[in-house]
């Protein structure tokens, strides 16, 4: 039986995240594994159940015509930080889908940004809808952005 992406995910990180460049690699797995979300170049930095640290390099790739990081790159990284801190806890037999993504821009958002997120560890007995928060701040640690993401998670249909 084929593995799910999350579960690729959490043996990727298990087995990268303490080798040199294993990080970046891991990094790398995660933008083949979700395409979109690989556009923004992320590296991840930290990741354990409940828990993700994303760094974003601005460079004109995510940049708009204000010469600030663009308002949805913010919302790739916050979306980004959010599922991977919340999927990584999920057993093998649950979901979880955005149903939802509110953001608060506070500043514009320039330079090295990072996006931390701690989610905890979902009840998934039943479905229901969790709220997921990400702050990105920038290198001067000042807040440019607080993203809200609404996660509907459950049991997989067919599982125990």
């Amino acid at each position: 039986m084929a593995r799910s992406a999350v579960s690729q995910l959490r043996h990727a990180w298990q087995s990268l995240h303490g080798l040199p460049g294993g990080r970046w690699l891991f990094s790398r797995v995660f933008g083949l594994l979700v395409p979109y979300t690989g556009t923004a170049g992320l590296l991840i930095e930290d990741l354990r159940p409940g828990y993700c640290r994303a760094v974003m390099r601005d460079r004109r790739a995510v940049r708009n015509h204000l010469s600030s990081v663009h308002a949805v790159a913010l919302v790739n990284l916050a979306e980004a930080t959010s599922g991977l801190a919340m999927n990584i806890a999920l057993p093998d037999t649950a979901r979880a889908i955005v149903t939802r993504i509110a953001i608060d821009y506070r500043k514009k958002a320039r330079g090295t940004l990072v996006s931390a997120c701690e989610a905890g560890v979902p009840d998934v007995s039943a479905e229901h809808d969790l709220d997921v928060t990400a702050a990105i701040t920038d290198a001067a640690g000042d807040v440019v952005a607080v993203a809200t993401v609404t996660w509907r998670v459950g049991p997989k249909p067919g599982s125990p």
